[in-house]
């Protein structure tokens, strides 16, 4: 079987808020409703498909709960007002939830199985992060693999303290991410894929809200660690607890052809890859080989590098062992300066990194995180002539 050129046709996403405390928290609004609103605003950039058209609807989101309870795909879908023809299912590999239903997306299409297919993702990160209650933990987990449920912020330290990853160097980075996240959010650039958020008290959500353009090495070094005492992974150093959402739109190169479509970019590989889950911000090196060996690519291919930030220590860490260009890596900020909305991360990656393209030139694009569990992923697009 001859599989079937995927191209990426429209995308958008959400301003991303700050959690418990942003615009969507402040004014108590429903995580269906802002996801709804980017599914809107995707589908209003692409007249040529109207919504009965999409074969299917994959959504993505790190916590099943709350108001993205049940099949919460299907109810994006119904308050988004699609037809009841447009089917959906929910899916979640945690941090990289985004990219995986990108994946899934292009499978799909490519085999022939479908044509359009539209992604999304979001994070209710205000109503739906908290303490694990433990009584609810597997036993056998708890007496024999007790690493399998190590916190995010330990598997941080674990990594900085494994592998001499400095306090000084973890806090540099994370000013750096906020001074390059500044500089694009002031020239516009971060603006070019942001869907207006229309909140319940009328105001509207236009920018991201994380971004501290006054914070400075002094101010970063004077925070406490956050998850252990002693420790070097603080609240600054770390990726932003995020509400938000983002969305694609996918289909074979020929249908777009037939439609009038021109594709933004084409789905080149995606990648998964296991390790230990007591230091999981190491995925990526596990996973970007894969995807490299699959697609006959090299990093040095790669005009742009999306590394989510979840932690400092683990971002230096992939960047140190994969060898990758630090001038190429997150040229835009990364998520200690814009957030975290796991659910909708790895779409967001993928939208900034073909914004990116768009402006400044160049073919492809790497996007790649660690994925609570102890896993990686990784996918490359390849953006087209516009």
């Amino acid at each position: 079987m001859e599989l079937r050129d995927v191209v990426l046709v429209a995308y958008g996403r959400s301003p991303c808020c700050k959690a418990r405390k942003g615009g969507y928290a402040r004014t108590k609004m429903n995580a269906i409703d802002y996801t709804a609103q980017v599914v809107r605003g995707v589908l209003d950039r692409l007249p040529q498909v109207k919504p009965e058209m999409l074969d299917d609807f994959i959504f993505g989101t790190a916590a099943t709960m709350n108001a993205l309870a049940m099949n919460a795909g299907r109810n994006v879908v119904h308050r988004a007002q699609l037809p009841d023809s447009v089917p959906a299912f929910t899916i979640n590999r945690y941090c990289s939830t985004g990219l995986q239903a990108i994946a899934l997306a292009a499978d799909a299409i490519r085999t022939g199985e479908m044509d359009i297919v539209m992604v999304c993702g979001a994070e209710d990160m205000t109503n739906s992060f908290g303490p694990l209650d433990m009584t609810h933990m597997n036993q056998w987990l708890l007496e024999n693999r007790p690493d399998s449920l190590t916190p995010m912020g330990i598997t941080a330290e674990n990594v900085a303290r494994r592998y001499h990853i400095s306090r000084r160097d973890q806090d540099l980075m994370a000013l750096q991410s906020h001074r390059k996240a500044f500089a694009a959010q002031q020239s516009g650039a971060l603006a070019r894929s942001i869907i207006p958020i229309t909140l319940p008290d009328g105001s509207v959500q236009t920018e991201d809200e994380g971004i501290r353009p006054d914070t400075s090495l002094e101010a970063l070094a004077a925070l406490e660690p956050s998850f252990l005492e002693g420790g070097c992974v603080t609240a600054g150093n770390s990726s932003q607890m995020t509400d938000a959402a983002a969305a694609a739109v996918l289909m074979s190169a020929d249908r777009a052809a037939q439609l009038g479509v021109k594709p933004i970019a084409r789905y080149v590989g995606f990648a998964v890859g296991g390790c230990a889950p007591d230091e999981m911000g190491v995925g990526p090196t596990v996973a970007v080989p894969k995807v490299m060996e699959k697609t006959g690519l090299h990093i040095s291919d790669m005009d742009v590098i999306e590394l989510n930030e979840a932690f400092a220590s683990q971002a230096l860490y992939c960047i140190r062992t994969l060898g990758l260009p630090e001038e190429k890596v997150n040229p835009w900020g990364g998520a200690m300066a814009l957030g975290h909305p796991q659910g909708a991360t790895g779409i967001f990656l993928t939208i900034k990194a073909l914004d990116y393209l768009q402006q400044n030139g160049g073919k492809y694009a790497l996007i790649t995180m660690c994925v609570g569990g102890g896993m990686g992923a990784a996918g490359i697009l390849e953006l087209l002539e516009r």
